[in-house]
């Protein structure tokens, strides 16, 4: 019903529905503020100020709108999404790289996940846990997920943040990555199971 509802709203703003147009970016306008701040770098955020990577990111979905009806690629929120994405990357690219001489491809291509929001799906993967990591102490398993994340590789780690961090739906994830449904649930059960693994090796380690 919603995804119906947010369809005929498009079809609607796309003509010149201003009503429709204004309902329809306040409703993603939350999710949006939240990508934002899960994805924003500190290093940016201390010279970007998030609420305007969101108004701008609206206001570009507005101007595209009719582009975007015409052919709808994504389901819209994704495609949203991909637009504030971009609008980071770019931003990143020119605030923060500028600042170093030694930056690789992958983070000018990626902004890198920072410790807050590192800390954060540590947090949200702990509280889902009823095993083995959510026995542990606290603190220190806060510590070990950390170190763990940043030990997954890049594809693993993506889809832990777009599920647990930023609250995508299988289906988003889906249309996002371009894959089947299926294999978003499958991959997602192998990076956590990929996670347990890096922790297990983690406490082999101080055993030994």
């Amino acid at each position: 019903m919603v995804n119906s509802d947010t369809d005929e709203l498009v079809t609607r703003a796309a003509e010149g529905d201003l009503p429709a147009m204004d309902r329809l970016m306040d409703r993603h306008r939350q999710r949006l503020r939240k990508m934002v701040a899960v994805r924003m770098d500190a290093r940016l955020a201390a010279r970007v100020d998030p609420s305007d990577v969101v108004q701008e990111t609206l206001a570009e979905a507005a101007r595209r709108l009719r582009e975007y009806a015409k052919g709808r690629p994504l389901p819209f929120y994704p495609w949203l999404r991909q637009l504030a994405w971009n609008r980071l990357v770019d931003l990143h690219r020119r605030h923060v790289r500028a600042q170093r001489r030694s930056v690789t491809l992958e983070e000018a291509q990626r902004p890198p996940l920072d410790d807050r929001s590192a800390l954060d799906l540590a947090e949200r993967l702990l509280a889902s846990d009823s095993g083995p990591m959510g026995r542990m102490l606290h603190s220190e398993l806060r510590r070990r997920v950390r170190e763990a994340l940043d030990q997954l590789s890049d594809r693993d780690r993506e889809l832990l943040v777009m599920r647990h961090l930023e609250q995508l739906s299988i289906r988003e994830i889906a249309a996002v990555l371009a894959v089947r449904e299926g294999a978003v649930k499958t991959r997602l059960v192998r990076a956590l199971q990929r996670l347990r693994g890096l922790l297990g090796e983690f406490g082999e380690e101080e055993e030994g």
